[in-house]
């Protein structure tokens, strides 16, 4: 009976605008940021490491490249900070878990396209 509940809470609280994409995909996150009393809208690409979770807990890790320097982020699918997502591309990966990519640099951190049919 209490999960029962606990379900039809989190049920309304997803979204039901979000997109379907697995890690190796490179997304554009359009954020919500609050400066004072304004709010402005602030773009995150980059490369979806992992998703993790289920639900209203389901997360997902994006890295970018900033300076040189390998920026991690992570975001909670259906957060209301989260405007949009937009997927570019879908890379081509055997795996779940791309920490790899943390390693590399330059030409040997691409991913392959995944090919549609």
């Amino acid at each position: 009976m209490a999960t029962n509940l606990i379900d039809i809470v989190e049920a309304t609280q997803l979204k039901d605008d979000v997109p379907s994409f697995d890690p190796g995909a490179t997304v554009v996150v359009h954020l919500r940021v609050v400066e004072g009393d304004k709010e402005r809208i602030q773009k995150y690409e980059g490369v979806v490491l992992q998703k993790r979770g289920s639900g209203s807990n389901q997360t997902f890790t994006v890295r970018k490249n900033s300076g040189g320097v390998g920026v991690e982020r992570i975001f909670p699918m259906h957060s209301p900070r989260i405007a949009q997502i937009d997927v570019k591309r879908q890379g081509h990966v055997r795996r779940a878990r791309l920490n790899y990519l943390r390693d590399r640099t330059g030409k040997s951190a691409r991913l392959r396209e995944r090919r549609t049919s």
